[in-house]
């Protein structure tokens, strides 16, 4: 028997899930004092949730997902609505510096799970799809690959096991980034100095008017402009020899938009009003992402897949602790940054923010964080983690 939600009841249980999911935090001290996002504590509640009613009364509940894609992509529109090319100038060396630390470790996750597939005797091409290929390129490029490798290698039941690595993954990326940073800024006694030198220095004083519905009207007319271009411009890129995702996109006429502004102030935007919409836009995506995982279907792949991500989780934690944070300044941002990279380093993108987002609103604002982690998840990372996989295809294991 089966269930379908179109797609106003699905954006309602969306937001259930989201009402649940903070009630649940405000409740559970661990989940409170670990960081842990909202969209993943109600979105995996209603995961187990679905999962206990399929094998227990055989009872299937579907979505209909249309708007998960406008979310995702409007809370790109906002990050790019939020970067001030003042900001990218000044945070340029920290970029840099991020992206070598981001190589080093998609070479070190490729190895661990080569590793793992060579320990338990898999074939070794499976330890890339439990390496970098899903895990820090997501469920796109663990398809892309896994499609490649179950027609030239003839690996059985590959498909499967890219989806599972890339689902878990950006499940433990929400639950550990939060912990990890968490224990840094108390460890260390750090403190956010956000809005004092840091962002004064270089940001325009900006209005606080109190969000109203033409602040609103306004913001929400510019994010989908943005969105509308953005997708327009992916259609007549994507027979080009060199593509970049529609997400992409949206965030580059975010960022012009944004930066027009100093020259046509007409098409400034009410800061707070972006943010709260970017803010909404990425829980209604994660929950629409986590609640309609399918439990029952990774319970077969359970074993070698749990041995490969504990092992890429260990590797995650300690490398943020020990290697992010101290190669990005040891102080509060690099916390933050080391909490984003658990994010996208294990799942993705809107996983990284999420996890920033939950750590700012305790321990105060990080503008550097939320300049550097975006950027480098949205334009660098699947560029770097190509050169990495193909750097170990090159090796003489994979013939």
């Amino acid at each position: 028997m089966a269930i379908s939600l179109d797609a106003m009841q699905t954006l309602a249980a969306a937001i259930a899930v989201l009402l649940v999911g903070a009630a649940v935090q405000a409740r559970v001290g661990f989940l409170r004092n670990n960081n842990i996002p909202i969209p993943v504590v109600g979105g995996l509640l209603f995961a187990v949730l679905t999962t206990a009613i399929f094998l227990g009364f055989d009872l299937r509940i579907g979505f209909d997902m249309q708007l998960r894609e406008p979310m995702m992509l409007a809370f790109f529109t906002t990050i790019g609505l939020g970067a001030d090319f003042r900001l990218l100038v000044r945070g340029g060396p920290k970029l840099l510096l991020f992206s070598l630390v981001c190589v080093a470790y998609l070479i070190l996750q490729d190895g661990l799970g080569l590793m793992a597939a060579v320990g338990m005797d898999l074939h070794p091409l499976v330890g890339l799809l439990g390496g970098s290929i899903t895990l820090s390129g997501g469920h796109g490029t663990g398809a892309a690959y896994a499609e490649q490798f179950a027609d030239v290698q003839n690996i059985a039941g590959v498909m499967e096991l890219a989806m599972a690595c890339a689902t878990f993954g950006l499940i433990l990326g929400g639950l550990i980034g939060g912990p990890v940073a968490g224990r840094l800024i108390r460890l260390h006694g750090l403190e956010s100095t956000a809005g004092h030198h840091d962002k004064a220095d270089i940001e325009e004083e900006e209005t606080h008017d109190p969000i109203d519905s033409d602040t609103l009207l306004w913001a929400l007319f510019t994010i989908l402009v943005c969105l509308i271009g953005g997708l327009a411009f992916a259609g007549v890129m994507a027979g080009a020899a060199f593509t970049l995702p529609g997400f992409v996109w949206c965030l580059m006429i975010g960022v012009a938009v944004r930066n027009l502004e100093h020259l046509v102030p007409r098409l400034s935007v009410h800061r707070p009003t972006v943010d709260m919409i970017g803010t909404i836009s990425l829980s209604i995506f994660l929950a629409m992402a986590l609640m309609s995982l399918r439990l029952w279907e990774l319970l077969s792949l359970a074993g070698p897949l749990l041995v490969m991500l504990l092992i890429q989780t260990g590797g995650m934690v300690l490398f943020a602790s020990l290697v992010t944070f101290r190669f990005m300044g040891s102080n509060y941002d690099s916390a933050i940054i080391a909490g984003g990279h658990c994010g996208f380093g294990m799942g993705a993108t809107p996983t990284a923010v999420a996890n920033m987002e939950a750590l700012t609103q305790r321990f105060g604002p990080s503008p550097e964080a939320f300049l550097v982690v975006p950027l480098m998840g949205a334009f660098f990372i699947d560029f770097l983690n190509a050169l990495v996989i193909q750097g170990y295809l090159a090796l003489p294991i994979f013939g």
